[in-house]
C-alpha cells in the first residue's frame, strides 16, 4: 500500500517504520477478540474472564448464548501492514458494565473499526455513538457469523444511520486475511480523509 500523503500523528522508529493506535470496538460478543487474536503478528494480551451465573442479569446472552467468556478491560495485538506501517490494535470490552473504560482507551486512537454482527445491529449502536462522539474516524465490518442472513450494504447502512462516506465491509473474524483487510479498509479511509476538506466523519 502506497502510504505517500498519508499525514497522520503516530509515532516514527528509527527505522522509518511509523506505528499507530487503532481502536477495535462493537457490541458484545461481535468478535472484537477474536479478530484481534486472528490478525496480531504478536501472541495478543487479552482481558478474557469466565461468564458465570452472577452476571446473568448484566451480560445480557440474547444471540450469543454459547458464548462463555468475556473481555473485562481490553485486548492488544500488533501488526505490521508492510514496512512502513505497524498498528497497535486495542480492542474494548462491549458490555455496557465496562463502557467506562472507553474514554482512556480511546486517547491517541487514529482511527477504529466498528465490528458488527448482523443479527443483532442494535448491540453495536453505542460504539458507533463513541465514534462519532469522539470524532473517530472509522470503518464499518459486518462479522459474518454461520446462520448471518445475507442483507444488502445499504439496508445494513440504513439500518445503522452511517453516512454515505463510511465503508462498509464484510469480514471473518476469524480469519487472519479477511481481518488485515478489514484494517487495510480502516487505512485507506484515514488516508483519504487526511487528503483534503470532505464529508465530516
Amino acid at each position: 500500500m502506497d502510504l505517500k500523503g498519508f499525514d497522520h500523528p503516530g509515532r516514527t522508529a528509527g527505522d522509518g517504520t511509523r506505528s499507530v493506535k487503532v481502536m477495535i470496538a462493537g457490541g458484545f460478543g461481535t468478535g472484537k477478540t477474536t479478530m484481534v487474536r486472528s490478525v496480531s503478528d504478536i501472541r495478543p494480551l487479552t482481558t478474557e474472564e469466565t461468564l458465570t451465573q452472577a452476571s446473568a442479569d448484566v451480560d445480557h446472552l440474547i444471540g450469543v448464548a454459547d458464548k462463555t467468556e468475556t473481555t473485562v478491560s481490553l485486548d492488544f495485538g500488533k501488526i505490521g501492514i508492510n514496512d512502513e506501517l505497524v498498528l497497535y490494535l486495542f480492542g474494548t470490552p462491549g458490555q455496557e458494565r465496562f463502557w467506562f473504560l472507553w474514554n482512556g482507551l480511546f486517547k491517541g486512537a487514529l482511527g477504529a473499526v466498528v465490528l458488527v454482527d448482523t443479527r443483532r445491529l442494535a448491540s453495536s449502536f453505542r460504539a458507533i455513538e463513541e465514534m462519532e462522539r469522539q470524532d473517530v474516524p472509522f470503518v464499518i465490518a459486518l462479522n459474518i457469523f454461520p446462520d448471518s442472513k445475507d442483507h444488502p450494504v445499504e439496508e445494513i447502512r440504513d439500518a445503522l444511520d452511517i453516512a454515505p462516506h463510511i465503508p462498509v465491509v464484510a469480514c471473518d473474524a476469524r480469519d487472519r486475511a479477511s481481518s488485515r483487510d478489514v484494517l487495510i479498509a480502516l487505512i485507506r479511509h484515514l488516508k483519504e480523509y487526511s487528503a483534503g476538506p470532505g464529508e465530516p466523519r
